[in-house]
């Protein structure tokens, strides 16, 4: 079986790098000073479709595409659903996306315009996960997991390769966490080559599986979650990201809703980046000053930008 490593990682980057943007980096002067840090972005909301999840997707769907499959088929509150999407039209496969019913009518949108078919069920990920599980089992389509896979997190993990050659000096990487893949690909990446940056994770209070599973040295799983970042909304790790954020990952912290909003509003007015709920979390954790972090160089990522004007506007104004 595949496992996570540095060498795999890399040779997702080779694969990538030709397709995919390497996002920028961008530094602002007041975020800086509001953080008392130098804090730089690392802008996946620039990425192909929206989103960091095209790195993930992209790299197993073309290794779907040398199987001869018929398809493939996930399940997705959004941003997962519109790459696998993408990268289905790129390796010329079908794809079907099961979306919650609460799925933001822009994430929607996009996997449509990508000629993707899309089916509404229940809220919850186990709901729309096993949903997708059943259809590539009577379809025979090729399931492709959002995070417990280790295609996909080789491919979330050639954003921590970027970041130490776009900023070789960083002391401190901040990263959201949803099911964990993204966190357990960027912290295999960063940990292999550079064992002394610190890595933290940062999840909504609402939604906060990952504090809540190292509290208790166990996976645990949350009954439900309660938190306008949609895409951090797993009720639990997978079984294959848990053990690498337990090894690798330095802390993890919650930020509530009320920072994520005015996280949101300051990248916008300060920094003119657009980002969905759950891709300010780490700059929302960066302005609450931790000591952990103060004086160091961090990068925060933004995962992604997708978000609707009229979601926005609600968002800001509550």
């Amino acid at each position: 079986m595949t496992s996570l490593d540095l060498a795999l990682i890399q040779d997702a980057y080779a694969k990538l790098r030709p397709i995919v943007h390497q996002t920028p980096l961008f530094s602002n002067r007041l975020l800086s000073q509001l953080t008392d840090c130098d804090l730089y972005l690392k802008a996946e909301n620039l990425q192909i479709t929206g989103s960091f999840k095209i790195r993930g997707a992209l790299n197993k769907v073309s290794a779907v595409a040398q199987t001869n499959a018929s398809g493939v088929v996930t399940g997705s509150s959004g941003n997962h659903g519109q790459a696998v999407a993408w990268a289905a039209r790129f390796m010329h496969l079908t794809a079907q996306i099961v979306v919650p019913t609460t799925a933001p009518a822009a994430k929607v949108e996009a996997a449509l315009s990508y000629g993707a078919q899309v089916e509404y069920c229940g809220t919850t990920s186990h709901e729309r996960l096993e949903r997708a599980q059943q259809i590539a089992k009577d379809t025979g389509m090729t399931f492709v997991p959002p995070y417990d896979d280790p295609l996909v997190m080789a491919g979330q993990g050639t954003i921590g390769l970027e970041i130490l050659e776009q900023r070789p000096d960083v002391q401190t990487v901040l990263i959201p966490i949803g099911g964990g893949g993204l966190i357990s690909g960027i912290a295999t990446a960063i940990k292999s080559l550079r064992p002394d940056i610190r890595v933290i994770g940062v999840e909504p209070l609402g939604a906060a599986k990952a504090y809540q599973s190292r509290q208790a040295h166990a996976r645990i799983t949350l009954p439900s979650t309660d938190t306008i970042a949609d895409g951090l909304k797993s009720l639990a790790l997978g079984t294959q990201t848990y053990p690498i954020i337990e090894r690798l990952v330095d802390d993890l912290v919650t930020v509530d809703d009320d920072e994520i909003r005015y996280a949101m509003g300051l990248l916008l007015t300060r920094q003119k980046l657009l980002t969905e709920p759950s891709g300010a979390a780490t700059t929302a954790y960066a302005l609450r000053r931790p000591a952990q972090i103060r004086g160091q160089k961090v990068v925060a990522l933004i995962s992604g930008g997708n978000i609707d004007v009229p979601t926005l506007c609600h968002q800001l104004n509550p």
